[in-house]
């Protein structure tokens, strides 16, 4: 039988790496992306050229959320992006990047997109070490989420539930780009930074997270000269 995953994925570093990693581990992947107005767009056109590279169809969901704006920093422009340390990075509670209910939605959209296609698995690159402390990324949510899943679905009606698959939930940042090179990520086609832009912007948490990645890998980010 075909296995099949829907895997969200956002364009970034740990999206990539968790669709190339379905990939290896034999999953024809349907990659689910969303546009809800955030600043970094970019991600969106990095999303449509990963997808193509991994030769896994795309489908991009646009939601309108008028309640987002003046909520997080990542949508509407209202609040500016934090400037913080990179040691103080997800250590003074939940940022203001935090996009309230983000990956309920997301991961409640791949929940309809997988039932509707009997996929097996829905792949996320949710990570909770070296991150910003988002709250709908740590594990006990993501197994609350699968239960959920198991008890709204026809998959789960049929006693073969849907699985929470997230491969990168407790690698640090070096270890996902070196998982990522040896997927062969194409490394060049993914965008982290929150601000969009042509070029990483180089000081919000995501670009540094990345950066800490990159250097610890001791690996050359293709995004930066």
């Amino acid at each position: 039988m075909t296995k099949r995953a829907v895997v969200l994925l956002s364009g970034g570093l740990d999206s990539a790496t968790a669709l190339y990693w379905a990939g290896r581990r034999g999953y024809q992947t349907s990659a689910l992306s969303v546009d809800y107005g955030q600043r970094h767009r970019r991600e969106l056109e990095s999303a449509r050229r990963l997808a193509r590279a991994a030769g896994a169809d795309l489908t991009t969901i646009t939601l309108s959320l008028p309640w987002l704006p003046g909520s997080t920093s990542l949508v509407g422009g209202r609040k500016p992006l934090p400037d913080i340390p990179l040691g103080r990075i997800g250590r003074n509670g939940v940022p203001s990047t935090y996009v309230p209910g983000r990956n309920t939605v997301f991961l409640s959209l791949a929940l309809s997109f997988a039932d509707a296609r009997d996929a097996q698995a829905i792949v996320i690159g949710a990570n909770t070490l070296d991150s910003s402390g988002y709250p709908d990324c740590r594990p006990a949510y993501l197994r609350a989420f699968e239960k959920t899943a198991r008890l709204g679905s026809r998959a789960g009606a049929r006693r073969r539930p849907l699985r929470i698959l997230a491969p990168l939930l407790r690698l640090n940042k070096r270890g996902i780009v070196k998982l990522a090179m040896r997927l062969g990520v194409p490394l060049e086609k993914t965008w982290s930074c929150y601000r969009g832009g042509n070029e990483p912007c180089r000081r919000c948490d995501s670009c540094k997270l990345r950066a800490k990645g990159f250097d610890e890998a001791a690996h050359k980010d293709p995004l930066v000269d």
